[in-house]
């Protein structure tokens, strides 16, 4: 009988308190976006800004293509934001098939248009082609990092790799060589999607002995494409866990239920992480909406009002 009494008194407090109820509401956010192709995608992204841009994020970042595919439509995104939002916008930079007086001169445009901050990247060549290094460029992302500097006091955000770059010989030489983009002048890291909470936490762990004390963001990917994150998450060498494959069986004609496995896959990850200490998330959109602004609202962050509501 007593057993039964104290079965039913944990059931209570388990209903007491909820999945997400030890989250505060204390996170700070960004979002990541690609430049538009079209003017239908066009409109998307503005629309997914605007949905977002109420949750005040700390940032907001405009990827790079391959070998600077995009930069004009990068440029041009970038821009616009920096003229028309409170919100600060970030610009992948590359050091892919350009040389230095090429990226520097990008740099000072972005330095001219408002731009301060910069996510500085090795980039990789167009066709998955191993990576070669301008004759006349950077040869790799921590002189990217240095020469950004010297142009201007950019604040500058770099890769890092829970799982490993598939380039790197070992954990080590990978930590390595972040500490050396860090010691450059980086001022935090951004990681590349996962799905272990532990992956992360090991590599934060792991970064802060190796003497790196800069912030390290997680990056969360909510998923409802398998495929599609499948093929991503080959070419930058992270694991997808075969539960979460498994969770979305099924689903291809039930797009609303995908939504809904994804945000709760991707919002108990970050629960995990904030329980962790992680306070800070870098989202990476695909310049869609609906799946990060439901996992910013499970983790207790709230719209702000309108610059002219609260100036009313």
């Amino acid at each position: 009988m007593t057993s039964t009494l104290d079965s039913l008194a944990e059931a209570r407090r388990a209903a007491a308190s909820p999945l997400f109820a030890d989250l505060a509401g204390d996170i700070g956010v960004s979002f990541e976006f690609f430049p538009p192709k079209t003017e239908k995608m066009e409109a998307q992204l503005w629309e997914t800004f605007h949905t977002l841009e109420p949750l005040a994020p700390r940032f907001v970042s405009v990827t790079y293509g391959a070998g600077g595919s995009t930069r004009e439509r990068t440029h041009a995104t970038v821009a616009r934001i920096a003229k028309e939002s409170p919100v600060p916008p970030a610009a992948h930079l590359t050091c892919v098939e350009a040389s230095k007086d090429e990226i520097d001169t990008v740099a000072r445009a972005y330095w001219d248009a408002g731009v301060r901050h910069i996510v500085a990247l090795r980039g990789d060549v167009p066709g998955g082609e191993p990576y070669r290094a301008h004759p006349d460029g950077y040869a790799n992302a921590a002189e990217l990092v240095a020469g950004l500097k010297a142009i201007a006091a950019f604040d500058i955000s770099v890769a890092a790799y829970p799982e490993v770059h598939p380039d790197s010989d070992c954990p080590q030489a990978d930590l390595d060589n972040l500490k050396r983009k860090i010691d450059a002048g980086a001022t935090r890291a951004i990681t590349q999607f996962f799905f272990s909470p532990d992956a992360f936490l090991r590599f934060r762990d792991a970064a802060a002995a190796a003497g790196i004390d800069a912030p390290i963001l997680p990056g969360i990917l909510p998923v409802s494409n398998v495929s599609q994150t499948r093929r991503m998450a080959d070419m930058c060498g992270t694991s997808i866990p075969a539960w979460m494959v498994s969770l979305f069986d099924g689903l291809d004609d039930h797009p609303a239920a995908r939504q809904l496995v994804a945000a709760t896959i991707a919002a108990e990850l970050c629960r995990r992480l904030y329980a962790g200490g992680v306070r800070d998330f870098h989202f990476y959109t695909l310049n869609r909406a609906e799946l990060s602004y439901a996992i910013c609202h499970m983790l207790g962050l709230r719209p702000t009002a309108p610059a002219k509501e609260k100036a009313a």
